[in-house]
C-alpha cells in the first residue's frame, strides 16, 4: 500500500503526535509498504529520520518549537504529491496538514482516516482566553472528523474527550506503541556522564515540554515539600518549552537549585533511554496528555510512573501493581513519590511487562483497517458512523 502521513511536526522539534506518525512511517516501510510522512519543514534538521518524506514551508509558531504551514501554497508539495496513487491518508491532525489529506481523500476518493491525539479546547481557550472562541475552534474539530471515514482514538479516555465535544460517530481505538531498544553499559555510563547523578539517592524525572499546561509547576511544588522533609533527591526536568524560565526561577525560590536539573531538549534517543532506566520515578502529573509516550517509555526501560488518578494519561496505569496513582496537588503529589520509593524496582518491572505494546503490533493492526477501508471505498461502501 502507499500510504500518506499527515502532521504538524517534523525533527527536531517532534510532539508525541510526531513521534507516533514517524513510528508508523518507519514500520509501514519495514513491513513493505510506502508510507511518506508529510508535515511543515523544519529549517534547523537536515538529517534523515528513515522514512520518506514531502515536507513543504511553514513558519514558526510564537513560543512553540514548531513551524507550520498551508501545503497547498506550497509548489513543491504539489508537484510531489501529483504523481502520487495514495491507497490512504491518515492525518494525525485536524489543522493544514489534515485539511491537505482531507483535500486529497475526496478528490481521489480514497480513504481519510483521522487519529484524534489532543484536547484542542484547552489549546484553543489558553491561546484566546475565550470560551466562545474556544468552542467556535472545536465546531472547526468536529466538522474535520466528521468527513473522515474512520476516526481513531489513542484510548477510551481520550474517545470520551472526543465524544464530550460532541462527536457521535464511531472511534476506533488505536493505542500508541513503544518498543523495548536495549543499551550497552558503555552507552549507558556514556549518556549519564554529563549528569553526575548519585548512587544512593532517588532519582525522579520528567519528561515533556517545560509548560504549566504539563503541570510541572506541581512537580516542583512537591519536590519542595520533599526537601522540607528532609529528603535528598535528584529531579531531571528533560525537554524545552516557553515556561522554561520561570521554572528555573521557581525552583531557585524554593531552594532546589541543587536538587534539580534542567536539561533542555534532548535530541539524542540513547541519552533519554539512559535517563528513563537510571531514573527510580518518572512524575508525570499532566491533566492536559492523553497517552503519553515517556510512560512507555520508561515502563520499556523498568521505570514506573506517577500519574494523576482518573485522567487519560493514567488510563491502563493500575496504582501499586504497574504505577501509582494520586490527587492532583503538590501535597498528594510529594506523598506519592515519598510512598512509591520503597516498591519502584517490582513495579518497575510489571509496568515493563504490562503497558509497552510493540510497534509492529500497533502497526499491523492499523494496516488491516487501512486495507478493509481502502476495499470498501473501491467497492462504494461509506462508513455512515464515522460521518453522523
Amino acid at each position: 500500500m502507499l500510504i500518506g502521513e499527515f502532521c504538524e511536526t517534523f525533527p527536531p522539534s517532534l510532539d508525541g503526535v510526531g513521534r507516533v506518525m514517524l513510528s508508523y512511517c518507519q514500520m509501514l516501510d519495514q513491513l513493505g509498504h510506502r508510507a511518506i510522512y508529510i508535515a511543515p519543514e523544519n529549517p534547523a534538521y537536515s538529517d534523515d529520520v528513515g522514512c520518506e518524506t514531502i515536507l513543504y514551508g511553514g513558519i514558526r509558531v510564537p513560543n512553540e518549537p514548531y513551524y507550520v504551514g498551508s501545503p497547498r501554497f506550497s509548489a513543491f508539495y504539489r508537484k510531489a504529491i501529483r504523481p502520487l496513487s495514495f491507497d490512504v491518508v491518515h492525518a494525525h491532525s485536524p489543522f493544514l496538514a489534515g485539511r491537505a489529506a482531507q483535500r486529497i481523500a475526496k478528490k481521489r476518493n480514497i480513504p481519510l482516516v483521522a487519529t484524534f491525539h489532543s484536547k484542542y479546547y484547552d489549546d484553543f481557550y489558553r491561546a484566546t482566553g475565550s470560551k466562545t472562541l474556544a468552542r467556535l475552534g472545536i465546531r472547526y474539530i468536529l466538522s474535520f472528523y466528521k468527513a473522515c471515514d474512520e476516526v481513531w482514538a489513542v484510548n477510551e479516555k481520550t474517545a470520551d474527550v472526543l465524544r464530550g465535544y460532541g462527536f457521535q460517530g464511531e472511534i476506533i481505538t488505536m493505542p500508541n506503541g513503544t518498543d523495548c531498544e536495549a543499551l550497552s553499559e558503555d552507552e549507558y555510563a556514556d549518556a549519564l556522564r554529563p549528569y553526575a547523578l548519585p548512587k544512593d539517592i532517588p532519582i525522579f524525572l520528567f519528561v515533556g515540554q517545560q509548560d504549566f499546561k504539563k503541570n510541572t509547576k506541581s512537580i516542583l511544588e512537591a519536590c519542595g515539600l520533599l526537601k522540607k522533609r528532609g529528603m535528598d533527591f535528584r529531579l531531571l526536568m528533560v525537554g524545552g518549552g516557553q515556561d522554561l524560565r520561570r521554572l528555573m526561577a521557581l525552583s531557585q525560590t524554593l531552594g532546589l537549585s541543587d536538587q534539580v536539573i534542567f536539561t533542555g531538549f534532548i535530541s539524542d534517543r540513547r541519552t533519554t533511554l539512559a535517563l528513563h532506566r537510571r531514573a527510580d520515578l518518572l512524575v508525570f502529573p499532566s491533566i492536559y496528555d492523553n497517552a503519553p509516550m515517556v510512560v512507555r517509555e520508561a515502563a520499556a526501560m523498568g521505570t514506573p510512573s506517577l500519574l494523576i488518578e482518573n485522567t487519560c494519561a493514567a488510563e491502563g496505569v493500575i496504582h501499586g501493581e504497574n504505577g501509582y496513582l494520586c490527587q492532583n496537588s503538590p501535597q498528594s503529589i510529594a506523598d506519592g513519590i515519598a510512598a512509591a520509593l520503597p516498591t519502584v524496582r517490582q513495579v518497575g518491572e510489571r509496568a515493563r511487562q504490562t503497558i509497552p505494546i510493540p510497534w509492529l503490533t500497533i502497526v499491523q493492526n492499523a494496516l488491516a483497517r487501512y486495507t478493509d477501508l481502502a476495499a470498501a471505498k473501491s467497492k462504494g461502501a461509506v462508513h455512515e458512523t464515522s460521518r453522523a
